[in-house]
C-alpha cells in the first residue's frame, strides 16, 4: 500500500539556526586559535539580544572577540534592518563563557584520567543513515525542504526578484512512496517566509505564492538530476498540492518573533525525521563531544554502505561510555535490503555489523583523525542539514603554528576539508571485504 512521508527544514535566517551558526562560528574561531580547543557554547537569541554561554578550554581564550565573531555571522544570515528588531549593529551582545569541567576534560585528553587513549566525551548512542533514493544519499523529502530554502535566500541576497522576502522561512516537503518504499511522487509542499509589510494581504499571498511557484521552484527543479525531476511529473503546477504562508501575514519573524536556541533543530540537521536520532545535537560542540563526531562518523559508515551496493539503505547505531575509546556496541540495519552473500549464504544485520567493525575504527581520536575534525570546518553545517553536502577542500586563515601551517603574505593559513564524512573513500575496501560482485548505480535502483 502506498504512503505519504514528509520532512521539514528551515532557513538559515530561522531563531534556531541563528542560535546554531552563532555557535559555530564561535567553535571555528576558538579551532583558529588552537586545534585542541574544548568548546561546548550555546546560544540564546531574542529581540535585540544575544547570550553566548558554554565551557571552553583553549588557548583561544581571551583572544577570540565574541562581540565581532556575534556581530559578523548575524550580518551574514541578513539581519541588516532595524525594522527587524534584532541586526548585527544594535544586538546586545552577553557573553557567559567559563572553564570546562576538570573532571569531564581528564576523560577526553589522551593521557589523563583512568585511560591512556582519548575517551568519549560522553555516554550515549549516535545513528548515521543513508538510503539511495537520491545521488547524496539522505531522504527525497529532506533534500528538496534544504533546495528550496537554499534557493529562497539565493534569491534574497542577489536582491533581483522577491524583494520583499526576510531571512526566517521554513519548508516542509511531502512524497507519496509507492507498496515497495519507492518515491512515486511530490505530493504537498509548505513554504512559510518572512516578507517585507504589504499594504493589502490578499494580494500580499498571491503575489508571494505565484513568486514562489513560478520563481523558487522552478530553480529548485533546474537543479534537480532528472530521476528527481520526474516526481514533479508533467503539469506539476496544477497538481501539486501548494501552500504558501498558509496562516497569512509574516513580517514578524527571525529572534524577534521567536527565542531562538542552539540545539532544537535536530531532525532537520540530520535525516528529516528518516532513520533514528540519539538525541544530542551538534552545533557548538568540538569533536571530542561524541554527540557530533560519532554522529559523523556513523552516516559514513551508512553512506559508504550504500554506496557500495551492501543494503538500499542503512540505519547504523554506534554507543559510547564517558572517558572509553572502544565503543560499547555498533549495530547497522539494512532493513531486510541486504545483498551480501558469502558462502553460499546471505548475511544478515549483525553478520554485516560485525565486518563493519573490522573495517571502520570507531574510536573517538581515530574518528577526529580521519576527518580533520580539529579544524575550523563546522560553521557551513550549522544550516541546511550536516550530510548529504558536497566535501571541498579550502585554505582557511588561522592563528597558530603547527603542521599543515604555511604563512602567506604575513598570515597563517591550512588547509582543511569540508564533511568530509561525506566521501565514499570506503567503497572500494567494503567491495573487497564482503566479495561484492555485482555492485548497483543509483540509476539500477531508481524509482
Amino acid at each position: 500500500m502506498s504512503y505519504l512521508f514528509t520532512s521539514e527544514s528551515v532557513s538559515e535566517g530561522h531563531p534556531d539556526k541563528v542560535s546554531d551558526q552563532i555557535s559555530d562560528a564561535m567553535l571555528d574561531e576558538f579551532l583558529k586559535h588552537d586545534p585542541n580547543s574544548k568548546v561546548a557554547c550555546e546560544t540564546f537569541c531574542t529581540t535585540g539580544l544575544v547570550v553566548v554561554g558554554g565551557e571552553i578550554s583553549s588557548e583561544g581564550e581571551g583572544k577570540v572577540k565574541v562581540d565581532s565573531i556575534v556581530r559578523e555571522t548575524v550580518k551574514n544570515i541578513g539581519y541588516t534592518k532595524a525594522s527587524y528588531k534584532f541586526d548585527s549593529e544594535s544586538c546586545a551582545v552577553l557573553s557567559a563563557m567559563h572553564e570546562q569541567s576538570g573532571d569531564i576534560q581528564q576523560g577526553v585528553v589522551e593521557g589523563k584520567g583512568l585511560h591512556k587513549e582519548q575517551g568519549a566525551g560522553d555516554q550515549g548512542m549516535m545513528f548515521g543513515y543513508a538510503t539511495n533514493e537520491t545521488e547524496s544519499l539522505i531522504p527525497i523529502t529532506l533534500e528538496l525542504s534544504h533546495l528550496i530554502l537554499r534557493e529562497m535566500a539565493d534569491i534574497r541576497k542577489e536582491g533581483k526578484v522577491m524583494k520583499y522576502l526576510g531571512p526566517d522561512s521554513k519548508s516542509q516537503v511531502t512524497v507519496e512512496y509507492n507498496d515497495r518504499g519507492k518515491p512515486v511522487s511530490v505530493h504537498t509542499i509548505v513554504v512559510s517566509t518572512q516578507h517585507d509589510d504589504f499594504d493589502e494581504e490578499a494580494a500580499m499571498l498571491a503575489q508571494i505564492k505565484k513568486d514562489v511557484q513560478e520563481i523558487v521552484l522552478k530553480r529548485v527543479l533546474k537543479k534537480l538530476p532528472t530521476r528527481a525531476r520526474r516526481l514533479f511529473g508533467r503539469g506539476w503546477q496544477e497538481r501539486l498540492i501548494l501552500h504558501v504562508n498558509p496562516t497569512g501575514k509574516f513580517v514578524i519573524g527571525g529572534p524577534h518573533g521567536d527565542v531562538g536556541l542552539t540545539g532544537r533543530k535536530i531532525i532537520v540537521d540530520t535525516y528529516g525525521g528518516r532513520g533514528a536520532h540519539g538525541g544530542g545535537a551538534f552545533s557548538g560542540k568540538d569533536s571530542s563531544k561524541v554527540d557530533r563526531s560519532a554522529a559523523y562518523a556513523a552516516r559514513h559508515v551508512a553512506k559508504n554502505l550504500v554506496a557500495a551496493g551492501v543494503c538500499d539503505q542503512a540505519l547504523v547505531q554506534v554507543a559510547y561510555a564517558i572517558g572509553v575509546a572502544d565503543p560499547v556496541s555498533l549495530y547497522v540495519n539494512t532493513y531486510k535490503t541486504s545483498k551480501v552473500w558469502l558462502d553460499g549464504k546471505k548475511l544478515n544485520d549483525g553478520e554485516i555489523s560485525t565486518k563493519v567493525a573490522e573495517l571502520f575504527d570507531m574510536r573517538p581520536a581515530a574518528i577526529v583523525a580521519r576527518f580533520g575534525l580539529k579544524n575550523p570546518v563546522f560553521l557551513e553545517t550549522a544550516a541546511y542539514g550536516h550530510f548529504g553536502r558536497n566535501s571541498e577542500k579550502k585554505e582557511v586563515e588561522v592563528y597558530y603554528k603547527g603542521d599543515g601551517v604555511k604563512e602567506k603574505d604575513g598570515k597563517l593559513y591550512k588547509k582543511v576539508e569540508t564533511f568530509a564524512w561525506e566521501k565514499l573513500d570506503k567503497v572500494d575496501e567494503l567491495i573487497k571485504v564482503l566479495e561484492l560482485d555485482d555492485v548497483p548505480t543509483l540509476e539500477d535502483s531508481a524509482y
